[in-house]
């Protein structure tokens, strides 16, 4: 742990109000026990980054020390400027620089400690997967940080990021979404701190996150982020990689990829495998189609990140009064399998036919015979469990689901969806619709009778 000699001193050529501390290099090898790798949180293509404590005055501070490489790509310009963005910058969901260090040929940026790590980490590596409502939330909070930078809200000019990705949005305590990485920051024209601004640069960025229109043109605009932070979206709702080849070469891009399912309305095909079945169907729909407008190949038609944080804010209410509808009103969540319907009695009067008085009820409702499980256990009472099997017309199937409504989808699967529905009596069932190239895995259903 160590403390600044002097008096805190703002990187020279800031106009900012904001303090930025210029650490030595001996508080920096301190704090971190000379860049002892046991204390190394990150790696990243720009160099390491490490957790350590560092006193500003008399109070101490966790704080995270990116050393760049001094062979990385990331050189001098790229340090300076990343200084002179967050030194001007402050907004809830944008990561806080502390302070610096341009010592002995040493680049060293201070940030305040994200305890939660990267999205990357919790998408792709974590052993405990996000919910959705926290997918939603994140979404959300870089979603704003991004609108925040786009719009020049107490900056009098816009901002354009050009590294957006999963990576670049680490998680605080509170799992709230922070952005980070501004070496490739750009700003924009004052005078046009609202309006659609183009600059020409080189091609910098991450492959899978860059746009198409960008890599071709060489102009970067505000939809440049909006098009990278489409493909963390769908990141988001599928947990994927934007590039991965494992799988079939269809499938390396993330977002060629979401276009297709997009495009032949199979979303199912879209959710991470860890939130399917917590998904509510119109908040799928719709998060599903921001994605797709993000990423969209014709700039005009992608959304500002101001629409898209309405949008979210939008979603997420929907998620979570969706869920408290369900959780006040007992709805049951089905899994992934269809179960039949179980009708337990005990102690119940029972006719001449040994059929008891509700069994009966519903025998002659349904028209069907029953099987029955007897176990005379427990003292010589008896626990009969009537299982039915009856075969519905298309016709009833879609009267009990609202026309296989999205409304009453329960789950998406590669191979069906599952609907939420009542019959004619009122009661609930489950109804599994099997895709139409699906017919064998049909027939595989198995029944117990």
């Amino acid at each position: 742990m160590s403390s600044t000699t002097g008096e805190a001193s703002k990187f020279s050529s800031l106009t900012s109000i904001h303090v930025c501390y210029h650490f030595s290099l001996d508080e920096i090898h301190s704090a971190t026990n000379n860049f002892d790798d046991e204390v190394v949180i990150g790696r990243g293509g720009s160099g390491k980054v490490y957790k350590g404590s560092i006193c500003i005055g008399e109070t101490s501070h966790v704080v995270a020390f990116k050393r760049l490489d001094s062979m990385s790509h990331q050189g001098a310009l790229e340090f300076r400027n990343e200084i002179e963005m967050l030194s001007k910058l402050r907004h809830c969901h944008l990561v806080s620089l502390i302070g610096f260090c341009d010592d002995n040929k040493e680049m060293i940026l201070v940030y305040e400690y994200m305890p939660n790590g990267t999205l990357d980490h919790h998408l792709h590596k974590a052993d405990t997967p996000l919910n959705w409502v926290q997918r939603l939330k994140i979404a959300l909070g870089a979603a704003r940080g991004l609108d925040y930078l786009h719009t020049g809200v107490g900056t009098q000019h816009g901002v354009i990021h050009r590294d957006i990705k999963s990576s670049n949005i680490l998680l605080d305590k509170n799992w709230a979404a922070m952005i980070s990485d501004f070496g490739l920051s750009k700003v924009g024209p004052t005078s046009q701190s609202f309006s659609d601004f183009d600059i020409s640069v080189s091609v910098k960025g991450t492959f899978g996150y860059l746009d198409p229109e960008y890599f071709y043109t060489r102009r970067v605009t505000r939809k440049t982020d909006v098009f990278a932070f489409g493909v963390v979206l769908f990141e988001l709702l599928s947990g994927r990689y934007a590039v991965d080849t494992r799988y079939e070469e269809e499938k390396h891009s993330l977002v060629r990829w979401a276009q297709k399912c997009v495009k032949d309305r199979k979303l199912y095909q879209l959710v991470d495998y860890n939130i399917r079945g917590t998904v509510f169907a119109k908040c799928l729909t719709r998060y599903a189609q921001i994605a797709y407008r993000c990423v969209h190949s014709v700039l005009k038609e992608r959304p500002s990140m101001t629409e898209i944080v309405a949008s979210l804010q939008l979603l997420l209410e929907l998620q979570v009064k969706h869920d408290n509808s369900a959780e006040s009103s007992g709805k049951v969540r089905f899994t992934w399998k269809i179960h039949k319907y179980l009708v337990p009695t005990t102690k119940q009067k029972s006719d001449q036919s040994g059929s008891t008085s509700s069994q009966k009820s519903l025998e002659n409702h349904m028209n069907l015979p029953s099987s029955i499980n007897k176990d005379e256990s427990n003292q010589g009472e008896t626990m009969k469990v009537a299982t039915y099997l009856k075969k519905f017309t298309y016709v009833e199937l879609e009267c009990a689901t609202r026309s296989f409504g999205i409304d009453a989808v329960l789950v998406y699967d590669d191979v069906s969806d599952v609907f939420e529905g009542s019959d004619e009596a009122g009661l609930p069932i489950a109804v599994q619709r099997f895709r139409n190239d699906n017919h064998e895995s049909f027939k595989k259903v198995e029944y117990n009778k």
